[in-house]
């Protein structure tokens, strides 16, 4: 009888390490596949981003941040927002310049409306002493910019 107990502990001994011997080798034959995963789920996201712009570039003719401001009808307020897509955090006299080299004139007066206008939107917000003020797109508005694109800048 000691032999038997003897025998029957050798033999679960040995299949315990075939179990470990086989897990290990799951594991190793399962990590490719999941990173594969990994890989195709990044691919897809790129993918759709990818559609989701060439179907606006279709509709629109153009990709651009204005598209998030259908209510807003002036070239003057949609070229503010590109240029503060391109720089935040410019001074009303930095956005005329920039305003003047895109469209051959522009005015302060102009500029600080505008500037005003889009401030009550929601789109643009002011930061800055009185003496000293500097414009920045809002976080709403560029999350909503990332999200049009399928961008999600929340998501990293």
């Amino acid at each position: 009888m000691p032999e038997d107990d003897e025998n029957l502990q050798k033999q679960i001994k040995s299949l315990s390490e075939k179990m470990e011997s086989l897990e290990e080798s799951m594991r190793k034959v399962v990590t490719p596949y999941s990173q594969l995963l990994e890989y195709l789920d990044r691919f897809q996201k790129i993918s759709s981003s990818y559609f989701r712009l060439m179907d606006l570039y279709q509709r629109f003719g153009e990709i651009s941040p204005d598209l998030l401001l259908p209510g807003v009808k002036d070239p003057i307020s949609k070229e503010v927002v590109k240029i503060l897509f391109e720089r935040n955090g410019q001074n009303i006299s930095q956005i005329t310049d920039k305003l003047k080299d895109r469209r051959g004139t522009a005015s302060r007066r102009i500029v600080r409306e505008k500037l005003r206008s889009l401030q009550e939107r929601g789109v643009v917000i002011e930061k800055g002493s009185p003496k000293s003020k500097e414009f920045w797109l809002s976080e709403e508005y560029i999350r909503r910019w990332y999200s049009l694109l399928g961008l999600g800048i929340d998501d990293e």
